[in-house]
């Protein structure tokens, strides 16, 4: 525990106001808190990594560490200098934060995206909704599910357009039910093992519709995009906007 929190203090002491590749942080990781913090002992992609990056998503946890801008090809990271919600105020502001981007949404779907079990986050759900914070609506064929209280200013047009986005983008990774995002053919081309985010995909109208890839030669990148059905003309149109 203590070379735990050890690690996390040296990342969040590393990152202050810095953008840091991995590489470069784990150098600064070692040098706050020793050798054996860059011991070689835990399997990676074809090679071993050093011990402290065992604790690395914790660090992420504690709001030690963010995606930064990447440079080039290399992710960064840094402090985004956060400071944590006390335990008490922490899970209101989760469950609501979460309503407001992905509701309506269900306590399942919650449970999934939070990876927490099923009836723990029934439970959360219910002492919201008895506190007010959340109302049920009806979701469509769906069923009942929660919104953030007076969130419930539905658009009267469904979504119209045609957009491209990036591997594991929030949207394709979080919106639920994942059937109603992910229809038909798009299930087995976009979902990598049921797993959303694994490929680059294409929204038409709101819903996947197809899946994209890039290739960079030089200073040029050929973008190619492969949709399940035919696109019409004005499709192609708003496609060669997003390229």
């Amino acid at each position: 525990p203590d070379q735990v929190e050890a690690v996390i203090a040296a990342v969040g002491d590393a990152l202050a106001g810095a953008e840091l590749t991995i590489d470069e942080l784990s150098d600064e990781v070692v040098a706050r808190t020793g050798p054996w913090a860059g011991d070689l002992v835990m399997p990676g992609f074809q090679a071993m990594w050093p011990r402290w990056r065992q604790v690395l998503h914790l660090a992420g946890h504690r709001g030690a560490l963010a995606y930064a801008p990447n440079r080039g090809r290399k992710a960064t990271y840094t402090n985004p200098g956060c400071a944590p919600l006390p335990g008490a105020g922490a899970l209101p502001a989760l469950i609501g934060r979460y309503l407001y981007a992905y509701g309506p949404a269900t306590p399942a779907h919650f449970a999934r995206w939070l990876a927490a079990p099923k009836r723990w986050a029934a439970e959360q759900f219910a002492a919201q909704a008895a506190s007010g914070a959340i109302e049920g609506v009806t979701f469509g064929e769906d069923g009942p599910a929660w919104v953030v209280a007076g969130d419930t200013d539905f658009p009267d047009a469904p979504v119209r357009g045609v957009r491209l986005l990036p591997y594991f983008d929030a949207f394709a990774i979080a919106s639920a039910p994942r059937e109603r995002l992910f229809p038909g053919a798009a299930w087995e081309r976009a979902l990598g093992g049921g797993q959303a985010g694994n490929f680059p995909v294409l929204l038409v109208d709101g819903v996947v519709a197809g899946v994209w890839h890039q290739r960079r030669s030089g200073r040029r990148i050929a973008v190619t995009v492969e949709p399940l059905k035919p696109l019409s003309g004005a499709r192609l149109r708003d496609l060669e906007g997003q390229v």
